[in-house]
């Protein structure tokens, strides 16, 4: 790693538009994939009879994503720019992965948005554009690819623009500043370099774009929230929950609170790859020791936070919600799962509060009977047991959540207000 500062970048977009392509070009134009990979990935897919998608094979290097031809995983990759280390968050196109999008996508800082020239906007398109929006992605570059599929029409590249454009004012991001960059993945124009094909486009290429993405500030002076994912025994240290900074700072000889399940201690010892440091700031993953808290005091799901600042706990919260796919309709009593931060807790619609229009924020209907596939809504929410989690506003890294029921995730949102029990 260099000394730049950090990005988390989504890639986000319909699942054919050449999202992997994309990203794998990006990894070769800037050395982060050598060469010789390249020609190992080029020979197998040529042999697959897939010639052409080398560099989707670079991200895609599960098996059984190369026999289906499908982005699975996120995948964190990594690249590095003139002014910020990238880490990519790879996030699938299909249906059934829009789960790993809330999750990948809510930790992204900004989002680059693939939409072929051939085939415009398409659902898909607009579900990612609506959740990057819901989940507080900041800034969106628009990549409009295959170009060279369009022989470079810029008659194309504008019916594209204008398509996407009314995307985005639908759902109030600013297209003032949004860059708009006619790309070919495949054959690599404007993404490194300018390319002769699009002579009459004369905005910045896609490497520039991203250099003048606006630095994120660390939320170091947020308090700290540390979201448990597992509680481990280990032996000579004793009780070593693990989990990742997502806001504040922990340094050890801190007194801590877990919430909901209500211990806390001091902090003894703080370890991030195998060695101990005094320190973790966001985004780090650590494992540390907390003097008096033994491996059945907490669990998976724990958020640790400052024991006199603790992390809330909610008897209910209300919550802005976008519902992508449930097969009937939603109405007060419906209890699905709620994914929140590491936490997995089933919760009760308790109220339908009012209904939202998507397009312009503006409340549609109050009170609203049910809510179905494509509203977004406001609604009151129970967990049916202790919940940590906080308002979006206040703490962003741990307001948000994805709404999971028949094995599929059927809504995204974000909490609005805690009422803490």
């Amino acid at each position: 790693m260099s000394d730049e500062q950090h990005q988390n970048l989504a890639i986000i977009g319909h699942v054919d538009h050449g999202k992997s392509t994309l990203v794998g070009r990006l990894l070769y134009e800037t050395g982060s994939v050598p060469e010789h990979v390249i020609e190992q990935h080029k020979e197998e897919a040529e042999e697959k009879g897939k010639g052409g998608f080398e560099f989707a094979y670079v991200m895609d290097n599960l098996a059984e994503e190369r026999e289906r031809g499908v982005t699975i995983d996120i995948a964190h990759q990594e690249f590095s720019t003139d002014t910020y280390d990238f880490t990519i968050v790879d996030c699938p196109g299909h249906r059934d992965f829009v789960k790993n999008m809330i999750t990948g996508a809510s930790q992204a800082d900004n989002a680059v948005l693939v939409v072929a020239a051939d085939d415009g906007v398409q659902p898909q398109t607009q579900e990612h554009v609506f959740l990057a929006r819901t989940l507080g992605i900041g800034e969106l570059i628009v990549a409009v690819n295959k170009m060279d599929l369009v022989d470079y029409a810029e008659s194309d590249y504008k019916t594209t623009v204008e398509e996407v454009k009314d995307l985005l004012n639908q759902v109030r991001f600013d297209t003032d500043d949004a860059e708009f960059i006619p790309i070919s993945a495949f054959e690599g124009d404007n993404i490194a370099s300018e390319s002769d094909n699009t002579g009459w486009y004369d905005g910045e290429i896609l490497l520039e774009a991203l250099n003048n993405l606006p630095a994120p500030e660390p939320p170091t002076d947020a308090p700290l929230r540390l979201p448990i994912q597992d509680v481990y025994t280990i032996s000579g240290i004793g009780t070593v929950p693990v989990g990742r900074v997502e806001t504040g700072i922990l340094n050890t000889g801190d007194n801590v609170s877990f919430q909901p399940s209500d211990v806390s201690g001091e902090v003894k010892t703080v370890e991030m790859h195998h060695e101990e440091v005094p320190k973790a700031e966001p985004g780090d993953n650590v494992g540390f020791n907390v003097r008096g808290v033994g491996k059945d005091d907490i669990r998976r799901g724990d958020v640790c936070g400052p024991a006199d600042d603790p992390p809330s706990v909610a008897e209910t919260f209300q919550a802005q919600i976008v519902v992508m796919q449930h097969p009937s309709v939603i109405t007060e009593g419906y209890t699905p799962v709620f994914h929140a931060h590491t936490a997995q807790v089933a919760c009760t619609v308790e109220s339908l509060d009012k209904k939202i229009d998507p397009s312009s924020g503006e409340v549609a209907e109050e009170n609203p009977d049910f809510i179905q596939n494509g509203d977004a809504a406001v609604v009151t929410v129970r967990p049916q047991k202790p919940l940590s989690i906080e308002p979006s506003s206040e703490i962003p890294e741990l307001g948000s959540f994805a709404i999971r029921d028949m094995g599929q995730t059927i809504a995204a949102g974000k909490v609005l207000s805690v009422n803490e029990r």
